[in-house]
């Protein structure tokens, strides 16, 4: 077997028009979005904290979270295919999960510095040193290095038979194990314990963090210091319940339904729509972002030089 096929969201030709547009303009929204975030962070000085740090950071996996699988899936419209690889298979799994663990952790790791910042405002430069968050976000990209290349190397000694169709826009872990004709028990174990692990854990991360927060807001005696306080968590809040919400609606629904349809459908919400509406939550209501992006396209054109007929 050196091949598996992807039936992708619907087989109607007007319909894979209409997706492939919609999907290019996310993708494209999301990828400009995403870098002009890191743009505006790495532009101006005033941005270079650990929690912008950390924001730049979320941004980049972002974009590479939704360059794993989009442009395969849009090309495969174009050319009208639905073949990918065996190997390419494997490397879109590899890094499809690498980069959604990832996400979780970073998200992780930005309640971490809010809780510090609120709960511990007096030491929060001291603890939130340039060398903890350097050694907090490669724990992030070794950890989800390992888990990575533990799913992919247990997924590699399956065997699969003459049905190689997934029912998906791209080869997710879970489809491809339904597929084998070999024993699939040590597959969906690992599967299993690495979401409990690395899904419920970081959870419970991010949930203590914000108890400790909202007790620390609750003591502030004034109402403007209360609304000041929250306000600095309010983005990453709506960012992990996004991210949380529409994780919890892919698996629901594969969990309700007999078919693999609406799980591809709720996928686009963690893939596609997540990514792309981080930066609009980061930024719409944040004044240092639009401060930062102001600043550097006047400069730009400021820098230009005039020339004189």
């Amino acid at each position: 077997m050196s091949e598996f096929f992807l039936l992708g969201l619907s087989q109607e030709p007007e319909v894979q028009s209409l997706i492939y547009v919609i999907f290019l303009s996310m993708y494209l929204i999301t990828v400009l979005g995403n870098l002009l975030i890191i743009l505006a962070a790495s532009s101006d000085p005033h941005l270079h904290t650990p929690m912008y740090f950390f924001l730049c950071n979320l941004s980049l996996v972002d974009i590479c979270f939704t360059s794993t699988t989009v442009p395969k899936m849009l090309q495969n419209i174009l050319l009208q295919r639905k073949d990918i690889s065996y190997e390419g298979c494997i490397t879109q799994i590899f890094f499809f999960i690498l980069f959604g663990i990832l996400d979780d952790f970073l998200l992780t790791v930005m309640a971490y510095d809010r809780f510090v910042a609120i709960c511990h405002p007096l030491h929060y430069t001291v603890i939130m040193n340039p060398r903890l968050c350097g050694l907090l976000v490669l724990g992030c990209w070794v950890l989800s290095l390992l888990n990575s290349c533990m799913q992919v190397s247990v997924s590699l000694r399956l065997s699969f038979c003459t049905k190689v169709e997934i029912p998906h826009f791209f080869c997710e872990l879970n489809q491809m194990i339904k597929l084998a004709c070999s024993d699939t028990f040590l597959n969906n174990l690992v599967v299993y314990c690495s979401a409990l692990l690395l899904g419920g854990g970081p959870l419970l991360g991010i949930l203590y963090s914000y108890s400790k927060i909202v007790s620390s807001i609750h003591g502030v005696a004034s109402a403007q210091g209360r609304y000041k306080a929250f306000s600095t968590c309010a983005s990453h809040l709506s960012v992990v319940s996004l991210f949380y919400v529409t994780t919890m609606a892919v698996y629901l629904s594969s969990a309700v339904s007999e078919t693999a349809y609406p799980s591809a459908v709720a996928s686009v919400l963690y893939t596609v729509v997540t990514p792309m509406l981080n930066p609009f939550i980061y930024s719409l209501r944040n004044k240092d972002i639009k401060r930062a992006l102001r600043t550097f396209f006047v400069q730009g054109t400021a820098k230009r030089p005039t020339v004189l007929h």
